[in-house]
């Protein structure tokens, strides 16, 4: 696996676009109009390639909102989404950030825990999916 830190830009758009197709659109029902709400182009992906092919991604706006994180189902449990939420962790700390923040599903709790970060808010629903806010200090 080889991670990659890019911008929203023709070559590497595709491939975002696919993953968070498949993995929000396709598996979860979340409407493409709330997965691609307009920030991508501003924000700063990570992507995780196998074999070439464009197997996870991720994003980390400038004010330290980290999300849009998916992995492609048969890549899961393989450390693609670890090395995609190293790679944010590390352009956070890179760009000065002091604190970082996300609104994880309730079953991905305990993987961003692993992480260090911890609660701080209420279970609240986004796209029809129970979220809670999570924030690590760096």
């Amino acid at each position: 696996m080889t991670t990659q830190v890019v911008k929203f830009e023709r070559r590497y758009r595709p491939v975002i676009i696919n993953i968070r197709t498949l993995v929000f659109v396709d598996e979860q029902g979340i409407d493409a109009k709330i997965d691609f709400d307009g920030l991508d182009e501003v924000a700063t992906h990570v992507l995780i390639f196998s074999q070439g092919n464009g197997i996870a991604t991720g994003r980390i706006l400038d004010d330290g909102h980290i999300g849009r994180i998916a992995v492609l189902k048969e890549h899961r449990k393989h450390g693609a989404g670890t090395k995609v939420l190293q790679a944010l962790l590390a352009n956070a700390q890179e760009k000065g950030f002091s604190r970082v923040y996300l609104g994880s599903q309730i079953h991905a709790v305990d993987f961003y825990k692993k992480f260090g970060f911890t609660l701080c808010g209420e279970v609240f629903m986004d796209a029809g999916i129970a979220h809670i806010e999570m924030e690590l200090y760096l």
